[in-house]
């Protein structure tokens, strides 16, 4: 895989890139700023960016900004987003379509390596993934939102699992529930959000915007 890092820390920089190339990646650029994020990715044309948030010189949301442009200009380019703390006012620009590819941990999640880079092989291959603490503050949020309100708390369980860009497996798991169970829970789900079946649309993802939008 064809990596771009943006990270203005050279220490976090550094070790991401050596931890992508140890695992058999090959990291094409490691960034300092967003307009020489920009730049790679139109040199490069990589599978996948990871990019902080908050970059030079504002430290606002210069990378977040610079993953819109590249979201609206390579849609096939994965985008896989750091943060230091929860920033939901950012989840909808990075929700804004249903496409997948698309990721926002906190940075505290790196220090987990298997956490990190399985987050980095699915959204890759088209996946969501949410970091769960994100989640768990969102969730807190909805649940004073009428579009879920006809949700059961058990289902809103599941699509807390499906943000976290979580397998029918791997929820069946978290929850103690049979996958057949959670199959079960995930079309009631669309049932209830009106996603009916398209072929040119995931109701996975779009289950996901509906639930952080909310």
């Amino acid at each position: 895989m064809r990596i771009v890092i943006a990270e203005d820390a050279a220490l976090l920089r550094d070790g991401l890139r050596r931890l992508l190339t140890d695992t058999g990646h090959t990291v094409v650029a490691a960034v300092a700023t967003a307009d020489a994020l920009l730049d790679a990715v139109d040199l490069y044309d990589p599978d996948l960016a990871v990019v902080d948030i908050r970059m030079p010189p504002t430290f606002t949301d210069e990378g977040m900004q610079a993953a819109l442009t590249i979201r609206a200009s390579k849609p096939d380019v994965g985008i896989l987003l750091l943060s230091q703390y929860v920033a939901e006012r950012y989840t909808d620009g990075l929700l804004a379509d249903s496409h997948g590819r698309l990721g926002y941990l906190l940075k505290d999640r790196v220090a987990d390596i298997g956490d990190f880079l399985d987050a980095v092989e699915r959204v890759a291959a088209g996946g969501t993934v949410l970091d769960p603490e994100v989640v768990r503050q969102l969730l807190g949020r909805s649940r004073r939102a009428d579009r879920l309100a006809a949700l059961t708390d058990r289902e809103r369980d599941v699509l807390a699992g499906m943000a976290e860009g979580r397998s029918n497996e791997s929820i069946a798991a978290t929850l103690h529930l049979s996958e057949s169970s959670v199959e079960k829970y995930v079309a009631s789900i669309f049932a209830k959000l009106g996603l009916v079946t398209d072929r040119d649309t995931n109701r996975r993802v779009l289950a996901v915007v509906t639930y952080l939008r909310s």
